[in-house]
């Protein structure tokens, strides 16, 4: 992972869909990778400079090519 969150705020962060799940760091093909997956829906959050973006619309859907995240 090329970013590192605090243990105790990993905790506290989840998906602002209505679930509200944990996430997990890195994505599904990519553990590394610059982003957080949400345990339930399997959105994609990416990791810009070391800040997780959670918003809906910057999400990556799961059943799009969640290879890679990408910050424009």
């Amino acid at each position: 992972m090329a970013f590192t969150l605090d243990a105790q705020l990993l905790e506290i962060l989840a998906c602002p869909s209505p679930d509200h799940a944990p996430l997990r760091p890195g994505t599904p093909g990519d553990p590394a990778a610059d982003a957080l997956t949400c345990t339930s829906c399997g959105r994609i959050f990416p990791v810009r400079d070391g800040i997780p973006v959670l918003l809906l619309d910057e999400a990556t859907e799961p059943d799009s090519s969640g290879a890679s995240v990408s910050g424009a």
